[in-house]
């Protein structure tokens, strides 16, 4: 019977595969580009400028969401409680306290973010407080703790750096094809290959976006398990997600590019999905958390 423990490890196993898989893509339009061009030299920029961008993204994380979400310092004579309840959970993880920020939104949500566990922060929204019991705004604050203990800022920005990548060699392709300036004579040499190489650049940017919708809800899945061990009730957040599952109405700053990093889709709860359109989903399907969470597959 599959427990909480062996969710934690199956979700960690197939994220380093997912990310071994992201290596992959970039290794063959690395070599579909080179081939194409005849010419390695080409994707340096492209490497550079992706890598570059990427990590003063990563370093930077914690002002720049913070400034998206339109979080602020949460008081902590007011929001005594919540405080306490950080301080609680993070001395229990063996994590330094992450600074709190309160968002101004009836939508219930939180997400953490920063660059490593001494630069975190947790943010709650005024409606989360609102909505949730106190077990449940345990498992939430549990969950985001998690996501801080189990690194996941680095995972996901490495895996922002190989999409980067990818998108900027295969459009640096696509614009160089249509002026002329590739194909040389590798095409006429081996138009098969020439033709392969093609079709790998043009799809690389669907499959490494893909990947790395699928990586961060590997990471979701994962704190979820990892909140429900550190609090040894996962029934708390298994009912903080229904009631935040059942919200209709989107965060009034819901924005795609920190959209990932909220415990759910800011932009309200939709309708069930499956097939093809669950893999365009930054997170997993809230009754499939909840069933992972109590134990029903």
């Amino acid at each position: 019977m599959a427990t909480l423990y062996t969710h934690q490890e199956e979700n960690v196993a197939k994220t380093w595969i997912l990310m071994a898989g992201f290596f992959g893509v970039v290794l063959a339009l690395g070599w579909a580009i080179s081939y194409y061009f005849n010419n390695p030299g080409i994707l340096l920029f492209a490497v550079i400028f992706a890598v570059g961008m990427n990590v003063f993204a990563y370093w930077n994380s914690d002002k720049v969401v913070v400034a998206m979400s339109g979080a602020k310092p949460a008081d902590e004579s007011q929001y005594r409680d919540l405080h306490n309840i950080v301080e609680n959970l993070a001395i229990t993880a063996g994590l330094p306290k992450p600074k709190v920020y309160i968002i101004d939104d009836p939508a219930p949500n939180a997400f953490a973010t920063g660059r490593d566990k001494n630069h975190a922060v947790v943010a709650v929204t005024t409606g989360l407080l609102a909505m949730m019991e106190r077990t449940e705004l345990e498992g939430v604050l549990a969950h985001e703790l998690s996501h801080i203990g189990n690194r996941d800022m680095l995972v996901s920005t490495v895996a922002v750096v190989l999409v980067g990548f990818v998108t900027l060699a295969s459009d640096f392709f696509l614009r160089s094809a249509f002026w002329g300036r590739g194909g040389g004579d590798r095409g006429k040499s081996n138009p098969v290959l020439a033709i392969i190489a093609v079709v790998l650049i043009v799809l690389a940017p669907i499959v490494a976006t893909l990947m790395q919708l699928a990586i961060s809800r590997k990471r979701e899945f994962l704190a979820d398990a990892s909140g429900a061990l550190l609090t040894r009730y996962p029934e708390g957040l298994a009912n903080a997600l229904r009631k935040i599952g059942g919200y209709q109405s989107p965060m009034r700053r819901a924005n795609n590019a920190i959209a990932h990093l909220y415990i759910a889709n800011p932009f309200g709860a939709a309708a069930a999905k499956s097939g093809l359109a669950k893999l365009f989903m930054t997170h997993p399907p809230v009754a499939e958390r909840i069933a992972a969470l109590v134990g029903r597959q």
